[in-house]
């Protein structure tokens, strides 16, 4: 997975009743946009450090 500053992430939920999570990467260490990213999330306002897992995508902003 490889991510720039300004890409979205979104995190699909593997259950019936979670929700469907969604954030800003406002950080990427690795200068090949590998992870772990720095995600300001949408639904709690939060910025956390995340590693991505199967069910995490990037969406870029020109897509």
């Amino acid at each position: 997975m490889k991510a720039t500053t300004g890409d979205q992430v979104v995190v699909e939920s593997s259950h019936l009743l979670a929700h469907r999570r969604e954030g800003k990467i406002v950080e990427v260490h690795d200068p090949g946009g590998a992870p772990p990213y720095l995600v300001h999330w949408t639904d709690t306002d939060t910025e956390s450090l995340f590693f991505p897992g199967p069910d995490a995508h990037i969406v870029h902003p020109d897509q």
